[in-house]
């Protein structure tokens, strides 16, 4: 009797996560859009105080900001003491309200979300540069599960923001210091739009040891054009551009790449079936437009950060022809928000941590080799 009964219970159990896993299949972008969209129009939700980006406050990365999350470093690491460049980061989303459409500069968990964050994904470049990473009204992460002009004008005040800090980060620097830009995810998509306004064809190009939009579809060969800098094709140049979406090699793609042909690209048109630009870290190379690019095995794959500490040779890599990062062998144990269908969006530089700091060691070196070439650029 009892085994009858425990047996019933299995098939119910079976039965219930197979009927979940069928309305998942069938609805579950439009449940999270649902879960997740803001419940009232942009016009509704006042955008909360702007930042005041000459105070250090307003800075989650700052040189004279005390418990500077970017200055982390693994064991057998550290910050450079007198680093050669400055580095601005725009970090992710780490708002999930559903009341208004900005982030408030003061809510604490927002907060707590954004020091994580700056610490696994800036350090890297503290081997190098002096990392800053400003706080900003960053648009709520129900903005892109819903496309709609009170999206675009979410997106847009939180690009304000980032406008208004990276120009008193250049101020603050001395005239011929070497510049990084990076930025993942949401922070990815402004610094994208900023290279364009802020940077193309003004001396700052000449500064730039890399920019890497990390986390973000970049549209090949459209985008790279229209912000004026080559995909970079190794690791011995500098003045060009990064990108990778990281994705388990047996993952389910098909639902990803039919929402990247909605992104808009850098001109404003949409994505369309342009593929995407791949670099792969642990090579710094590029992959031809629409082709595979060479795999690198988990061997070269010096340190994942996980928990802190890193990992080696946690994971190899390739291209893949539609400009996905592919990862060989998926990491079972990277950490908890590995996203459905193989995912690996959260960790897209974590899961490289070692990498991006020796990549951004030797693009500062071919910098410096390339303005010793020809001091005027």
């Amino acid at each position: 009797m009892m085994a009858r009964r425990f047996l019933l219970l299995v098939a119910i159990l079976a039965t219930l996560v197979l009927a979940l896993a069928i309305v998942w299949r069938l609805a579950g972008q439009r449940l999270v859009t649902l879960a997740l969209a803001p419940t009232l129009s942009f016009a509704e939700s006042p955008p909360p105080p702007a930042p005041r980006y000459a105070e250090p406050a307003a800075w989650i990365a700052h040189p004279k900001r005390p418990g500077n999350p970017a200055l982390f470093a693994p064991p057998g690491y550290r910050p450079a003491p007198a680093p050669a460049a400055a580095a601005f980061f725009v970090p992710p989303t780490a708002f999930f309200g559903r009341t208004r459409w900005n982030a408030p500069l003061d809510d604490a968990e927002v907060n707590a979300r954004l020091n994580r964050y700056v610490e696994a994904q800036a350090s890297p470049f503290n081997g190098i540069a002096e990392v800053w990473a400003p706080r900003y009204r960053q648009a709520t992460f129900g903005s892109f599960l819903r496309p709609s002009p009170d999206a675009e004008k979410a997106l847009d005040l939180a690009y304000a923001d980032v406008v208004a800090a990276f120009d008193a980060f250049v101020a603050a620097q001395p005239p011929e210091r070497p510049l990084l830009l990076a930025g993942h995810s949401q922070g990815a998509r402004h610094l994208l739009r900023l290279v364009a306004d802020r940077v193309r064809g003004t001396p700052l190009a000449r500064r730039l040891v890399a920019v890497y939009a990390i986390g973000w579809p970049v549209a090949v060969p459209a985008d790279p054009a229209a912000l004026g800098l080559p995909a970079c094709a190794g690791r011995e140049q500098s003045g060009c551009l990064l990108a990778w979406q990281s994705f388990a090699a047996d993952g389910d793609q098909a639902g990803f790449m039919a929402g990247v042909t909605r992104v808009p690209r850098v001109d404003g048109r949409p994505f369309g079936a342009a593929p995407m630009l791949c670099v792969n870290p642990l090579s710094g190379a590029a992959a031809p437009p629409g082709a595979p690019g060479a795999p690198v095995a988990a061997d070269a794959n010096a340190g994942a950060l996980r928990e802190r500490e890193l990992v080696p040779r946690m994971t190899g890599a390739r291209c893949a022809a539609n400009g996905l990062l592919l990862l060989d062998p998926a990491p079972s144990d990277i950490g908890p928000y590995v996203l459905p269908n193989g995912n690996f969006h959260v960790y897209d530089i974590s899961l490289f941590w070692a990498a991006v700091r020796a990549d951004a060691e030797a693009r500062l070196m071919a910098h410096a080799a390339r303005t010793l070439k020809d001091p005027a650029g």
